[in-house]
């Protein structure tokens, strides 16, 4: 599937939330039925391996040696399913939520306050439960928000474009209520290993799909998305021992921090930590504007590429600015570029 066909596929998705529409088809419902229950018994692995069924508890104050008196901490929210919890790892330390609190703190020189109401098992109509309960207290509003969803969507069979819709609500309240939101899209399902070919296509593609979605739906609600489909596609299938837990489901302490590194750097991008010189595109990084259709698209075939509004309108609908902020590893090439974003 092109570029262009990929980004059509995902503004059809998010229009049919946006105006309450039906399912969009990922496949025929048969082969996509044995797919799902693929994954579904690859899941089981998580009660009858001896992993913890549930994630460690991260949260409280991070970076006390940053206090200073009379200034509060930031405030950071996790919000979606068992990957923003942590499920997997043993040490609250390793969870994505005390990591990024950790590596916020330290780049803000500011303590954060880490809360978490991430549900395992949750798809993306429980979001609008986990809004509420956070947003209770008008006197607490987090800073900033990171969602993790999408991958019982898909194997729940929600239609994407409900999916979307529960999304795009939240992401919307949040951004209402003043807080900035990370969106990690939906990772990819095709590297679970019990899943074989040509189901683990299909699982990759309906992941794809869901991820650049999301990207139409939750940049349009003013938050950013970081892609953590290919994050938890090739380096994860090279090294599924490394980045896998023991349920070959959950990615292990390795893998929470891979994720981490690629999230990290757009929560201080939109708190506004990050230098001037790294908001301007790179052209030598394939980094510009492009509309958000096409840049959703581009993001959820790469990891850590991140999606922000750049402009409310333009020839083809809303623009998008693309960035990939991720720093590869020595060693580690780059991808091969697959279109040109112009600046």
């Amino acid at each position: 599937m092109t570029s262009m066909s990929r980004a059509r596929a995902a503004r059809r998705i998010a229009t049919g939330a946006a105006y309450g529409g039906g399912g969009v088809g990922l496949a025929g419902a048969a082969v996509v039925g044995l797919m799902l229950a693929e994954v579904r018994l690859a899941r089981r692995a998580v009660n009858s391996n001896g992993t913890a069924p549930h994630a460690p508890r991260a949260e409280g104050r991070y970076g006390n040696g940053f206090t200073v008196a009379g200034e509060p901490p930031l405030r950071l929210l996790m919000l979606g399913d068992s990957t923003a919890a942590g499920q997997g790892v043993r040490r609250a330390g390793q969870t994505p939520g005390a990591l990024l609190a950790s590596g916020l703190a330290a780049v803000a020189e500011r303590p954060v306050e880490l809360r978490n109401v991430a549900l395992t098992g949750a798809r993306s109509d429980d979001l609008e439960r986990q809004v509420a309960a956070a947003l209770a207290d008008p006197e607490r509003v987090p800073d900033i928000c990171v969602i993790m969803i999408g991958a019982n969507d898909v194997t729940h069979r929600m239609p994407p474009t409900r999916s979307v819709r529960h999304l795009s609500t939240a992401v919307r309240r949040l951004r209402t209520a003043g807080a900035e939101v990370v969106v990690g899209t939906c990772p990819d399902l095709g590297t679970i290993e019990p899943v074989q070919q040509p189901l683990r296509w299909l699982a990759r593609r309906a992941s794809r799909q869901l991820a650049a979605a999301q990207t139409i739906g939750v940049v349009e609600q003013g938050g950013r998305t970081v892609s953590l489909g290919d994050l938890l596609g090739p380096e994860f299938a090279a090294n599924p021992r490394e980045l896998f837990g023991p349920d070959s489901y959950h990615p292990s302490a390795e893998g929470y921090a891979t994720a981490a590194m690629a999230v990290l750097p757009t929560l201080c991008a939109a708190l506004g930590l990050w230098p001037a010189d790294e908001e301007r595109p790179d052209v030598s990084r394939r980094e510009g504007f492009l509309p958000v259709a096409r840049a959703a698209a581009e993001a959820a075939s790469e990891a850590g590429t991140e999606v922000a509004s750049a402009m409310q309108t333009g020839p083809r609908g809303p623009w998008a600015l693309l960035k990939r902020r991720r720093r590869r590893r020595v060693g580690e090439a780059e991808p091969s570029p697959t279109s040109t974003s112009g600046v």
